[in-house]
């Protein structure tokens, strides 16, 4: 089974400045892997593990993704190669833009039997990208994966729903997105992070996996932190409490 692992690098979040107009500042962030992306990848790794196949990984973004530091992380975790589009026009892509990049950065690399992503980036948790991705592919689409069994040629998957768990049966080749349930990331090792130095790393640029022009259906305005509000510091005791606490909340 030949399995592609998506991620996003984003910024540390402790590290965003609220400025005194609400807007943000990204200046001390430090880039990092995405967490709910590092759900997708350890599932890749056990299913590529489970079926004697392989695991590759593949990010889009700014000129950050060439950061060694980012590269050992994500290759640190086991996928055997690593492929990244890093062109500063992607730094600011919406959804459509990043599902075209990877999906024609996937058609370069090759065939491919399953595509996973997480359930949403650490930034903006659209949850979109793995649905349009699985559309330009012509590919079996799921999101809500928590569980993934491979059977044969196929896979029995897991879907947590609000009031249900959805059992489905699906062919390949597939595009899934999972929740963080579906496991637990592993913690690499001294010796997987100096072997993460040793695998192959194939960068491309927009023009490399000819989509330089794809356009942007969406622009941002602005991104403005909430108003800050002080502390009311109500306190309430008593038998009537809980409905003084219903009556200043919704009343």
């Amino acid at each position: 089974m030949k399995i592609i692992t998506c991620y996003k690098i984003v910024p540390e979040e402790q590290d965003i400045v609220v400025k005194d107009d609400r807007t943000l500042s990204f200046d001390r962030a430090e880039w990092k892997i995405g967490q709910y992306d590092l759900n997708a990848v350890e599932a890749g790794m056990k299913l590529a593990e489970a079926t004697g196949g392989s695991a590759s990984a593949l990010s889009i973004g700014g000129k950050e993704l060439e950061n060694s530091k980012l590269k050992k992380g994500i290759l640190s975790r086991g996928p055997k190669e690593l492929f990244i589009i890093a062109d500063d026009y992607l730094r600011e892509a919406d959804t459509f833009q990043t599902a075209s990049a990877l999906a024609a950065a996937i058609k370069k690399m090759g065939s491919f039997d399953l595509v996973l992503c997480g359930e949403g980036s650490s930034d903006l948790y659209a949850q979109q990208v793995g649905s349009q991705l699985g559309q330009l592919l012509g590919a079996t689409t799921l999101n809500a994966v928590s569980k993934i069994i491979p059977e044969g040629n196929k896979l029995v998957v897991e879907r947590t729903l609000e009031d249900e768990v959805e059992v489905l049966e699906v062919t390949l080749p597939a595009v899934l997105s999972v929740t963080t349930d579906i496991n637990l990331p592993r913690i690499p090792g001294m010796k997987d992070i100096l072997a993460a130095g040793k695998k192959p790393v194939t960068q491309w640029c927009l023009a490399d996996i000819g989509t330089e022009n794809i356009d942007c259906p969406t622009r941002s305005i602005s991104t403005l932190a909430p108003e800050q509000t002080e502390r009311k510091q109500i306190i309430l005791e008593g038998e009537e409490a809980v409905q003084k606490l219903y009556d200043a909340v919704f009343k």
